[in-house]
């Protein structure tokens, strides 16, 4: 059995994030890590393996820097990794992104492909139905429990208002919650080990996608615009000098309604 697990390098959610002149996030300013919902993604690919024999490839676009996120995964015990990395790609949305990955994936002919339920800078959650639709794969999405049985992939979907399971054959594309599993953290063997693991690097050329179909002026979606956060204000201050402190706090929670 071959599992891809689809990753994203994405900024720092505890960083300061910035647009560029084109309004696109930069991606190179500031310091990125693996999409933390993809962790959990890699996590169930691994589960799988331990389960059955399998083979875990990881797939990501993105600027050089996007290898720290595959870098990761191979940590976590992925044992491969493929980087598409194209300065076309640079602005593509996720019409775009799914079609190159859905390139990569094709000459891996997986039988299992997993994504996160989204990403923590886009936060769209379409790309892993983009992709099943662009492989031609049935589809099990936001996965909270997932049990595999020889080709038999069974599926537990939580909803506001009930729980679901359902049953695909593979291959298919699976995506997970961040209530499907506790990802794992790399030991000191898996970070000296993926040292070792290959990375297969490629370009548009290698995936025979035309550079005009990627990138900004591709996009069918885009910001229009953005501007700075404004700076926190100074809180406000209850005392209880004159006896009424507990009056001015009620006060205050009621205004906000917090009560």
């Amino acid at each position: 059995m071959k599992i891809v697990v689809c990753v994203k390098y994405v900024p720092d959610a505890t960083a300061e994030r910035r647009f560029n002149a084109d309004t696109t996030v930069d991606r190179l300013g500031v310091d990125g890590l693996l999409s933390e919902l993809d962790e959990y993604a890699v996590e169930e690919a691994l589960k799988i393996r331990e389960a059955a024999d399998a083979e875990v490839v990881v797939v990501t676009a993105g600027p050089e820097e996007a290898r720290a996120a595959i870098l990761k995964s191979l940590q976590m015990g992925a044992d491969s990794g493929v980087h598409i990395c194209d300065e076309a790609i640079h602005g593509s949305d996720a019409v775009a992104t799914s079609l190159v990955l859905a390139k990569a994936i094709e000459r891996q002919a997986p039988d299992i492909v997993i994504c996160g339920m989204a990403s923590t800078d886009g936060s769209m959650s379409v790309v892993p139905a983009m992709l099943a639709e662009r492989l031609g794969l049935p589809q099990a999405t936001f996965g909270s429990e997932v049990t595999v049985d020889g080709t038999t992939v069974r599926v537990r979907r939580d909803g506001d208002a009930a729980t679901e399971t359902i049953e695909a054959a593979t291959p298919l594309l699976l995506s997970v919650t961040d209530q499907a599993n506790e990802p794992r953290y790399p030991s000191f063997k898996g970070i000296m080990a993926a040292k070792k693991k290959p990375v297969e690097q490629l370009t548009l050329a290698d995936l025979a996608v035309d550079a005009d179909a990627v990138g900004l002026d591709a996009a069918w979606t885009r910001v229009a615009s953005f501007e700075e956060r404004p700076p926190r204000t100074a809180g406000t201050v209850v005392t209880n000098e004159d006896g009424k402190g507990a009056d001015q706090l009620v006060g205050f929670l009621a205004d906000k309604k917090f009560i």
